[in-house]
């Protein structure tokens, strides 16, 4: 992993974000976007360029707007656009907004193998061009893009656990004090998270796994939300679980400089039970004034 800036920005606190994601196809901007939207930021994906800022202007006028904004605007847009983002940010700032222009990028070899791994199409292949060469032609139409980044994220050696991660470190504090919440769920036949700070065991919960009908789905379902809500035992275990978060996650802050804790639930094949405790334990630490929470299935993800 390398950055071009000396350390990714957290937002500010004195004005309403807006972050930019741009950069190369395949360097993990989807996964960037999803885990801003996880952090409480609006997000928009592949907006018009030059829509940049009637969008802001948008929002912003609207009751309860959202203090962060995230937009993706990269390649997919006219190429002749994206040579005008400069003015269209000197535009939003204009309107109050803090704009920092984030970039992902990777090597070629890497974006090659990610492509292959995953049979997507690149967004240059409409014009006929191998994927080398759409790779290359991406490249030189988004150095633009590069050179007034505010961060330039190298993702060549990150999977998406260390995307998320950093991402979240990076932009999911509010403030000097705030704390990000990650609540994770995983598989224990994979191993548990090595970055877990609290981590559950499901597995002695009732197992939807074993219901034919329940098997195919995962725990944001709502037919596995609702019979686990019905299980005695899951009720209980929700219930002390989260008495002891509420007394002990805010004296971990107080005494650790740390800006962000990851609780994780494992079960056997990290689809049902855990998915489903992390989804609820979510919802809790909102309800208990956590600004920052966001949710991460291992195994779905």
């Amino acid at each position: 992993m390398t950055e071009d800036t000396d350390a990714t920005p957290s937002p500010a606190a004195a004005a309403p974000v807006l972050v930019i994601v741009s950069g190369m196809s395949g360097s993990g901007k989807s996964v960037a976007l999803k885990t801003l939207e996880d952090l409480g930021y609006y997000c928009v994906d592949n907006l018009p360029a030059d829509l940049l800022p009637q969008f802001v202007r948008s929002v912003h006028n609207d009751d309860g707007a959202p203090p962060k904004l995230a937009v993706a605007i990269d390649v997919r847009n006219r190429h002749s656009d994206l040579a005008k983002i400069p003015e269209w940010l000197s535009a939003v700032g204009a309107l109050g907004f803090d704009p920092q222009l984030v970039y992902f990028e990777s090597s070629d070899e890497v974006l090659l193998r990610r492509y292959a791994d995953t049979r997507r199409r690149h967004p240059l292949s409409r014009l006929g061009l191998p994927l080398a060469d759409a790779i290359a032609l991406e490249r030189q139409v988004s150095r633009p893009l590069r050179q007034i980044a505010d961060t330039v994220i190298d993702t060549s050696e990150m999977n998406v656990h260390q995307l998320r991660r950093h991402i979240i470190t990076g932009f999911g504090l509010s403030g000097d004090n705030a704390v990000s919440l990650l609540f994770e769920s995983f598989a224990y036949r994979h191993g548990v998270p090595a970055d877990a700070d609290f981590v559950f065991d499901a597995r002695g919960l009732p197992n939807p796994h074993w219901n034919a009908t329940l098997r195919p789905l995962s725990g944001r379902d709502a037919a596995i939300r609702e019979y686990l809500d019905q299980q005695t035992d899951v009720g209980l275990y929700l219930s002390q679980v989260g008495a002891f978060l509420d007394t002990w996650l805010p004296r971990m802050v107080e005494d650790t400089t740390r800006s962000y804790v990851t609780v994780a639930f494992g079960c056997t094949g990290g689809r049902h039970r855990s998915v489903y405790l992390a989804e609820r334990m979510a919802e809790h630490a909102r309800q208990q004034g956590w600004d920052e929470v966001a949710v991460h299935h291992r195994e779905l993800d």
